[in-house]
């Protein structure tokens, strides 16, 4: 299959390297000294038992008009980087070219076949224009979430810290052939994509715990492991799910879950730092509204209270403010032992 990775970052460059290392054809659409890495020797990942991949086989452009035609279209962009890609998607596709979405937090498709009232919505606070909604064909798209925890440690460099569940569906539920056979493809090359029929409880569950740790783990510098473990933390993060409990169950959506299994889960991933606290460390622009404006957009649709989300919310759009108008980074400094 041909596939086209828009963003070789974290999770891109991961993918990307992944189903390169197993055949199928990849081209990454990058910028700047990861563009100019990736050239040179192509991705490469460190995995978390410590094994390298090289995918050298990997090619990388700046340019989408110079791919061509793909069978699929990765967006590996944060969600707010999606639309100054839309008008620039058009020449690869082809008749049947597919769009997997990889972004965290509610996905600018959400009301696409949908059904009920809201169908056809777009959620303003992850799509403010509706040029995604509206550029990017609904009959494309194939919604996915991302499970793995990854780092972009060097250009053209990505450490693989844990996890490879890519689950994927059709927005309305079919299992098409086409979902099929990109499950089958992302299995051989060694990633778990199993297809469901509905995305959106998966969106949900993977949401529950981005919405509350990453906005807490920005402000406060903790770990997974540390927030779940200190009283306080874990009562925090288990008010704000419980707002987005009651907010997704009123669209229709449902957990597999319990909240305490949820919390679980993430504390045992570690002393892990979160994408969030990852990018306020580095100065980079935050992704908060995708995460975590979008849930209280969808309370305010619903009638559901979210007053624990929104205060959150509202300290990291502050933080998030203070990094790109000061152009700062963030970090806990170790002080020295004396």
């Amino acid at each position: 299959m041909k596939f086209c990775i828009v963003g070789a970052g974290a999770i891109g460059g991961f993918v990307g390297a992944k189903l390169a290392m197993a055949g199928e054809d990849v081209t990454f659409i990058a910028r700047w000294k990861n563009l100019d890495a990736i050239r040179a020797r192509g991705m490469t990942v460190k995995m978390h038992d410590g094994t390298v991949l090289e995918a050298k086989t990997a090619r990388a452009t700046d340019s989408f008009s110079a791919v061509g035609h793909v069978d699929c279209i990765i967006l590996a962009l944060k969600s707010h980087q999606v639309e100054s890609v839309v008008n620039q998607l058009e020449p690869l596709y082809g008749a049947k070219t597919t769009v997997i979405t990889m972004q965290n937090g509610i996905p600018f498709w959400y009301f696409h076949k949908h059904g009920g009232a809201l169908a056809g919505s777009t959620v303003k606070a992850v799509d403010p224009r509706g040029v995604c909604k509206d550029g990017i064909p609904a009959e494309r798209i194939i919604g996915c979430v991302v499970y793995p925890a990854t780092e972009l440690v060097a250009p053209g460099v990505v450490r693989h810290i844990e996890g490879e569940r890519f689950p994927m569906g059709e927005l309305d539920g079919t299992a098409s052939s086409r979902v099929k056979d990109l499950s089958d493809v992302f299995a051989k090359a060694g990633l778990k994509a199993p297809v469901l029929d509905n995305i959106r409880n998966e969106i949900w569950l993977k949401l529950w715990g981005n919405l509350t740790f990453n906005p807490i783990s920005a402000l406060t510098h903790a770990t997974l492991q540390d927030i779940c473990q200190f009283p306080q933390g874990r009562e925090l993060a288990a008010n704000m799910m419980r707002e987005a409990q009651a907010v997704a169950e009123k669209l229709g959506a449902s957990f597999r879950v319990s909240l305490e299994k949820r919390i679980e889960g993430a504390e045992k991933v570690g002393k892990h730092k979160t994408s969030m606290l990852q990018d306020v460390e580095a100065g980079r622009s935050i992704e908060i509204d995708a995460l975590v404006g979008a849930v209280i957009e969808l309370g305010e649709l619903t009638n559901t209270p979210t007053p624990t989300i929104r205060a959150i919310y509202q300290a990291s759009k502050l933080l998030a403010h203070t990094i790109d108008s000061e152009k700062v980074a963030v970090r806990a400094i170790a002080l020295p032992q004396i």
